[in-house]
């Protein structure tokens, strides 16, 4: 009964995308993302599909637990896909020029074209297949903004990703932002993700050695049963953030003026390596 969490999982491991410096690791994933949802066709989802891949090949995490990291948007992809698949105006003219633009994006405008405006399954309701092709395009933008999103939490450490996002925000200072809060704001949340989810397990466990059955009945019973879950997970959660505040201030934690015992130092390989996949993943958003 092991829960799959997306976030805050990290895997050790030595390989080049381990050892890169997470500022450049942060940096990457957003040009990732910004390539995701500035591309206009199935081409640029495919090249940034393959990009993941690799990255998944270098790092030598098993894909499995990509795929794990996608069970709680499962239903975000279902509705996503159905949404815009069905329809109860099928006679109505083609999806328009969204649709046509992705349906012709790859398979080029001779498919797009031969393709009928509806099937009829009973009365006004039937299958748009541009829209099937449409909602299989933003089901696959999402797999990969969870994916990439994934990979980067497998293969930096909690400590590593906190004290890159305070150093790239460093420049914030000068408005006095709070740059240390923010990033141990961050850490916070990003470690207590497996947490809640472990103390989730293990209250699920308690609840079914006592007879509880989550996944059986309908939909008023299934509710009932996760009552006895969700209200001491949450008294939990929130007497460990009690914990934690009272820590951090027995520990005169203030926030300014921390040190580090390892100080992150970029090399010239690691700058060319960023910067150059940046600069690929903005192109590829923007000419694809």
């Amino acid at each position: 009964m092991a829960f799959a969490v997306p976030f805050g999982q990290f895997v050790p491991g030595d390989s080049v995308i381990h050892r890169l410096d997470a500022r450049i690791k942060l940096l990457v994933v957003v040009a990732y993302v910004f390539a995701l949802f500035a591309t206009s066709g199935w081409l640029g989802l495919l090249l940034c599909a393959v990009l993941l891949l690799v990255g998944y090949g270098i790092a030598r995490v098993p894909l499995r637990l990509a795929a794990r990291g996608l069970k709680p948007v499962l239903v975000i992809l279902l509705f996503t896909l159905v949404a815009n698949t069905f329809t109860f105006n099928v006679t109505s003219p083609a999806i328009g020029s969204l649709g046509t633009g992705l349906g012709a994006g790859i398979f080029g405008n001779p498919l797009a074209q031969s393709l009928p405006d509806g099937i009829v399954l009973f009365g006004n309701f039937g299958i748009k297949p541009l829209g099937l092709l449409r909602g299989l395009y933003f089901v696959l933008r999402i797999v990969l903004l969870v994916s990439m999103t994934s990979l980067l939490t497998f293969t930096s450490s909690v400590i590593t990703l906190t004290d890159a996002i305070s150093s790239l925000l460093r420049p914030l200072r000068v408005l006095r932002v709070p740059v240390e809060d923010i990033a141990t704001i961050f850490t916070i949340a990003l470690r207590f993700i497996p947490l809640t989810a472990e103390e989730a397990e293990k209250i699920m466990v308690a609840q079914t050695a006592r007879g509880a059955v989550f996944n059986s009945g309908g939909p008023i019973r299934r509710i009932k049963a996760w009552v006895p879950v969700i209200i001491p997970l949450f008294v939990n959660l929130f007497r460990r953030a009690d914990d934690l505040a009272c820590a951090m201030e027995s520990r005169c934690y203030i926030g300014e003026g921390r040190t580090h015992l390892k100080v992150a130092r970029l090399n010239g390989t690691e700058v060319f390596t960023g910067s150059a996949l940046v600069l690929f993943l903005i192109a590829v958003g923007l000419v694809l």
